[in-house]
């Protein structure tokens, strides 16, 4: 169902312009319906939306699952508003960035939007791990032991202020044995490693709020740097252990994959957007032609002609121009340089606090619009001394050239996430419904719980 936006939530223009996307996109859902019927049942029989909502950027992909996967038939894009290190701060222009990202792709795919699977970058995003263990009393293990051993997670105390994004079961142990997947063996003690990621109540309230007022409900959430592992990952990567490392515009956020799962997340609040501002207030230049020499001219290691390259600098405030600012390459490289460095090293401590280091192997995958910058992927290798590779999103059809790069890793992969789970929903059997007869749900609570 669309909600409804509260007629005191968005003001002035701000809510002129909001209120007339969701007027044309609910006229849009009441036409549909009108023709065909069923819209819901089509959204629900093949079709996915993932909206991915960065510092920089506001990305919405519309896919559609046929024999052979997915397939993006809706892109939209937009600058994001009201954003600052991947949280809301400013609730009425973030909504309309989501308006106009989601209305892009439904014009494109000519399908209505209602549940999207949503991208977490903010709410600072942390780890947590427990180890749990049952009786069983030597019958064959199945899904419904797992999670039964999955209700006795204890949050920590630190976490009272924490939303849960992930909860999912990462190692078993049957009688003390580790093991790979407990699933249809016998003992008498089951053990479930259980890792958790929580993200700040406050954030992810306010994300929801958004959301909601651009008209839409939220399907499923997942932190962006696991989505973007989905995407750009190969399955050995995973397997051996491998560090994800997504560089958004206001934060760089880490991921581990170890034995095919997720075992560590993390974020730093530092990201392209602090290389721009060096930029800036280091040669006195306006924000948006730092920004362009940045990825236009910029690049994190030196090269022996940069003395000699001579670039032309406007300064703030000169808007007639009398006479040019030139000064030689290098200086832009010794702004940039410092500041990747500082990120890779803030990343390497991470990762040796958490424990994880060894796991994530020698091998890091980088993603993100940051890291298309030239020579971070030298810098990387340098500091986190692990052999770097750049990663773009992995079997998914329909990506143009220009949304099939880095910057768009995490919108693909919330599409994996979305095709994994379809997938695990139709997989179920029909008895795993609940029983509409009192016999049928004592039964069912007896089947459970003994």
């Amino acid at each position: 169902m669309i909600s409804g936006c509260p007629t005191n939530c968005i003001s002035g223009s701000a809510i002129r312009a909001t209120r007339r996307l969701g007027r044309r996109r609910i006229q849009k859902a009441r036409e549909s319906t009108r023709k065909t019927g069923d819209i819901v049942a089509k959204t629900r029989n093949g079709v996915v939306a993932a909206l991915d909502i960065g510092t920089n950027k506001v990305v919405c992909f519309v896919a559609r699952v046929d024999g052979q996967g997915l397939r993006v038939v809706g892109i939209g894009h937009q600058p994001a508003l009201g954003m600052r290190s991947g949280n809301i701060v400013d609730m009425e222009a973030a909504t309309r960035a989501i308006s106009s990202a989601v209305s892009t792709a439904e014009e494109m795919c000519g399908e209505q939007v209602r549940d999207v699977i949503v991208g977490v970058s903010g709410g600072s995003a942390a780890s947590h791990n427990q180890s749990l263990e049952v009786a069983i009393g030597h019958h064959e293990i199945g899904e419904r032991d797992v999670r039964r051993v999955q209700q006795h997670i204890q949050l920590p105390a630190e976490t009272a202020d924490r939303d849960v994004i992930h909860s999912a079961a990462i190692g078993y142990t049957v009688d003390g044995t580790p093991v790979r997947d407990a699933r249809g063996m016998f003992g008498e003690r089951l053990g479930v490693d259980v890792h958790l990621v929580t993200a700040a109540s406050g954030a992810m309230r306010n994300l929801q709020v958004c959301v909601r007022r651009a008209h839409l409900e939220i399907a499923d959430r997942v932190v962006a740097a696991h989505a973007a592992g989905l995407s750009s990952l190969v399955s050995d990567e995973r397997d051996l252990g491998v560090t994800l490392i997504d560089m958004g515009a206001g934060t760089t956020s880490i991921a581990v994959f170890y034995e095919g799962h997720l075992v560590h997340v993390d974020s730093i609040p530092v990201g392209g957007e602090h290389v721009t501002r060096d930029i800036a207030r280091g040669l006195s230049t306006p924000v948006a032609h730092a920004e362009r020499m940045k990825t236009q001219i910029g690049r994190a290691v030196a090269k022996p002609n940069d003395e000699y390259d001579i670039i032309d600098v406007p300064l703030i405030g000169e808007e007639d121009r009398t006479r040019p600012n030139h000064i030689p390459r290098s200086i832009l490289v010794g702004i940039i340089r410092p500041r990747i460095e500082e990120t890779f090293e803030l990343v390497r401590s991470r990762l040796e606090a958490s424990g994880v280091d060894k796991l994530a192997g020698g091998r890091a995958v980088l993603v993100g619009g940051g890291c298309q910058l030239d020579g971070v992927s030298e810098v990387a290798a340098a500091i986190l001394n692990k052999k770097v590779r750049t990663g773009a999103p992995l079997r998914l059809a329909g990506l143009a050239d220009s949304t099939g790069g880095p910057a768009f890793s995490a919108a693909a992969g919330l599409l994996s996430f979305a095709l994994q789970n379809h997938a695990v929903t139709q997989s179920q059997p029909a008895t795993h419904e609940a029983p509409s007869s009192r016999i049928g749900r004592i039964g069912s609570w007896i089947r459970e719980n003994f």
